[in-house]
């Protein structure tokens, strides 16, 4: 499951939001802002993560446009997990000796020896048994990883924009409770455009 947040990004010039959408338009709008003199610092932040974003914004708006294009295809690549491939991976296929499946990655396992007896019981071997149960972890805590996500990108961001300002280590600690209300409390007297984001990517179902 994606967050309903990505792919946006929102750029801050100090503590005041200057633009919000694509990657592109915030580039843009960073360069303006750094060649307007802001007094910043200029960031801009995917709102996937709340973390920070690197940007080039040198040269013409052309070049600028063509190396954020590239950078928004990374990041999207990094954010965006792999589609549920759980039925493929159990319907058996003829395929040469030692010739992958496509999107299967092999790594290391470290068991017991009775759970790879237990494993080794199961219909379809070790591999899709273990499949199966990482695909029911997944739903079964699909709820509690959204809410953790949300914790987590909210907590990158004001790190970042607010971490000397007043009420912070309260807010932080309401925020990874699960207590929003608790955390818009403590962050009312924050400057308008922090908070109102934080907020926004404290919220799982933003």
């Amino acid at each position: 499951m994606t967050d309903a947040i990505t792919p946006s990004y929102t750029t801050f010039d100090g503590h005041r939001r200057i633009a919000a959408g694509t990657l592109q338009a915030n580039a843009l709008a960073c360069k303006r802002a750094l060649e307007g003199g802001a007094p910043g610092p200029v960031l801009v932040f995917d709102d996937s993560t709340g973390r920070s974003v690197d940007l080039d914004t040198s040269g013409t708006d052309e070049a600028v446009l063509a190396r954020t294009a590239e950078r928004a295809g990374q990041l999207h690549a990094l954010s965006t997990p792999p589609e549920d491939d759980t039925d493929t991976a159990e319907t058996p296929e003829r395929r040469g000796r030692g010739r992958p499946k496509l999107g299967v990655v092999s790594r290391e396992v470290t068991l017991l020896p009775r759970h790879w007896e237990w494993l080794a019981a199961q219909p379809g071997g070790a591999s899709v048994a273990l499949r199966k149960l990482v695909e029911q972890a997944r739903r079964d805590n699909a709820d509690k990883d959204r809410s953790r996500r949300a914790s987590e990108r909210a907590y990158h961001f004001i790190s970042a924009m607010g971490g000397d300002f007043p009420g912070f280590e309260e807010a932080t600690r309401a925020l990874f409770a699960g207590d929003l209300a608790g955390f818009a409390e403590r962050t009312a007297v924050w400057p308008e455009d922090v908070r109102d984001h934080a907020l926004r990517l404290a919220d799982e179902n933003a």
